[in-house]
């Protein structure tokens, strides 16, 4: 009996451990990568505080996965502010609007990435509501997958839809790997 106990303390201790965020402290990325031509330049030239530029639709975040090789380019490839239905009969709620997200995420890790993305992404408005991902056919093309599993090199696309008041002003996108449970967070500013 004392074995059986003391695995399931070990057990217990363990999830506790990966439930309390023992992975590391959380990161919240607005700096989109550089490209190489202007990483190269930025190099040569010399040192100046420049002000960080904060990542806008068309920019790439790196971001990295609590699993070792997990790493992905995500690209904020479009916004749309309202997103219109597809489908006649289905539509936002009374008194609210969709807003949508294209994201395209490429694989630049040596681990699969296995994940449902609309999970790790959220909006937020003007005032600091956030509002996560919905579900929503929408007239701008396919929506993102539920269960993307890209292997190393390849890249997954799509749109992500938000529901959210028709008076708020969205801001900030935001997406994270592990179904939005990772260390890192890219954000991404919208207009």
């Amino acid at each position: 009996m004392r074995i059986h106990h003391a695995a399931a303390a070990v057990t217990s201790a363990a999830m506790l451990a990966a439930l309390t965020g023992c992975f590391g402290p959380s990161e919240v990325t607005t700096e989109p990568n550089k490209p190489a031509a202007k990483a190269a330049d930025e190099a040569k030239a010399p040192a100046e505080k420049k002000a960080a530029k904060v990542a806008a639709v068309g920019d790439t975040i790196t971001l990295t996965g609590h699993d070792e090789g997990l790493k992905v380019d995500a690209t904020l490839k479009q916004w749309l502010d309202p997103a219109k239905s597809a489908d006649q009969y289905i539509q936002p709620q009374d008194g609210k609007r969709w807003v949508a997200a294209q994201f395209e995420l490429v694989n630049t890790g040596t681990a699969v990435y296995d994940d449902s993305p609309s999970n790790g992404t959220q909006v937020a408005d003007a005032d600091g509501q956030r509002f996560h991902s919905g579900y929503g056919e929408i007239s701008a093309g396919p929506l993102m997958t539920s269960a993307a599993k890209v292997p190393p090199g390849d890249k997954v696309l799509g749109w992500i839809v938000y529901e959210v008041p028709k008076d708020s002003k969205i801001t900030k996108v935001q997406f994270g790997l592990d179904s939005g449970f990772a260390n890192q967070t890219g954000q991404w500013a919208v207009k």
